[in-house]
């Protein structure tokens, strides 16, 4: 007789009925759901196994369809055709402070908590913010190639997806998919590594029809920009790390250029897709990208969820909170 059983817990992120699921789920692929196809959480799912605050804790994704997918290489780049609308997949909402992330070295990529020496990563509140001052997430299908010098920062890329600043004025939910409109970007320097941070808006947010591109956030967010290079460029020093540094000497680009970034991020994944480079230690798993070398059957990635093994301990309490106030 079975005493214990994984702790499963599954999160719709919507409130379609069964009907409008089955719909989407005929669906081809490409095609628009209608008025209705801006809610990209109609397509997708989460299924959390482990403990929050554990480093057994694991976010999975799954379509409408029911079927395990991975957030980093089947949930598709772009929304439709459109040219200036994307998919996000939120890993952290604001003002929490778990640093969460896409798995890139584990099969189909679920959202885990980053651990260091051992520990549970927690970014460090420093003053006036409490933890994450945006939605935090990254694009899908791209990926900024380590063994590639960016011509415009003259550094190679971090291994990881394109990040994303999502402004709006919602908290989002970990797991999310939303659509958003990119404005700019921010070229951050980590440890000689290039790390752009995108700067964009969930198309549902209430204001989200004044914003265009960077000067927008400028207008109708006076200050929010300076936040943002503030907290990117501090957020390491509780760590006794020194401040981060920053191309263009921290200028925000335009939309223009990011989509450029974005383009160029996206064909590197291609090739990642392709084994037409080097991925290292990157898990290259999926479902839906048929004529890819790692595509995988619904069955095997099933199988690599339910091989994945997790403590039922309880897990761990949240880091305590902590006020920083950095000296000038």
């Amino acid at each position: 007789m079975r005493v214990l059983l994984p702790l499963l817990r599954t999160s719709w992120a919507w409130r379609l009925g069964a009907p409008a699921a089955a719909a989407a789920a005929r669906l081809p692929r490409g095609a628009s759901a209608g008025p209705g196809s801006r809610r990209a959480m109609a397509f997708y799912r989460t299924e959390e196994r482990g403990q929050p605050h554990s480093p057994g804790y694991r976010l999975f994704f799954k379509n409408v369809a029911g079927h395990y997918i991975s957030p980093f290489h089947d949930i598709p780049l772009k929304v439709d055709s459109e040219e200036n609308l994307f998919n996000m997949v939120v890993e952290v909402p604001r003002w929490t402070n778990a640093k969460m992330e896409i798995a890139t070295k584990e099969p189909l990529n679920p959202i885990k908590q980053d651990v260091k020496d051992g520990r549970l990563r927690y970014v460090a509140n420093i003053f006036p913010h409490k933890g994450y001052i945006w939605n935090y997430g990254a694009l899908p299908q791209t990926w900024e190639d380590p063994h590639r010098k960016d011509k415009s920062t003259d550094c190679c890329g971090d291994n990881d997806p394109i990040d994303v600043c999502e402004i709006g004025s919602k908290v989002l939910s970990r797991g999310d998919v939303v659509h958003v409109k990119i404005l700019g970007i921010l070229a951050l320097i980590d440890q000689g590594e290039t790390d752009w941070k995108l700067i964009a808006i969930n198309v549902n947010d209430p204001e989200a029809s004044k914003f265009h591109d960077i000067e927008d956030v400028k207008k109708y967010k006076p200050g929010y920009l300076e936040a943002t290079l503030n907290w990117f460029r501090f957020y390491k020093i509780p760590e006794g790390k020194p401040e981060n540094q920053f191309a263009f000497n921290g200028e925000f680009k335009n939309k223009a250029f990011a989509l450029e970034v974005i383009k160029s991020t996206h064909e590197c994944w291609k090739a990642l897709l392709m084994e037409k480079c080097a991925g290292g230690a990157i898990n290259r798993t999926n479902v839906q990208v048929c004529d890819s070398p790692f595509h995988c059957s619904q069955e095997e990635a099933r199988s690599l969820v339910e091989s994945v093994s997790f403590s039922l301990n309880k897990g761990s309490n949240e880091e305590d909170q902590v006020w920083h106030f950095l000296g000038k």
